[in-house]
């Protein structure tokens, strides 16, 4: 297994209570092959620019432990996940 890290920003107006359903969602998929090693959420921020006429959004950050397959299948499920306005996973060399 490898090390990696996700960011992803959720939309400014999803419920608290979504967000929470939300990160649990990426978890499970992640905790189906891999570990979970850190996990925050770092709250409401600006963007550096807009997106689709969208200012602010809820940023996420996730450290973890995976498989090449579990990280395709979470790349999968946030590409069509509507909540989730962009999102990045890059391999942790640290």
């Amino acid at each position: 297994m490898r090390k990696y890290e996700v960011m992803y920003i959720i939309r400014p107006e999803v419920e608290q209570e979504s967000v929470q359903a939300l990160t649990e969602k990426f978890q499970a998929i992640i905790g189906n092959g891999g570990e979970v090693t850190k996990h925050d959420v770092i709250g409401k921020r600006r963007l550096a620019y807009e997106i689709n006429k969208i200012r602010d959004g809820i940023y996420v950050l996730v450290h973890f432990n995976a498989t090449p397959e579990v990280v395709n299948e979470l790349d999968r499920v946030m590409k069509i996940t509507d909540e989730v306005i962009r999102f990045l996973i890059t391999k942790d060399v640290a």
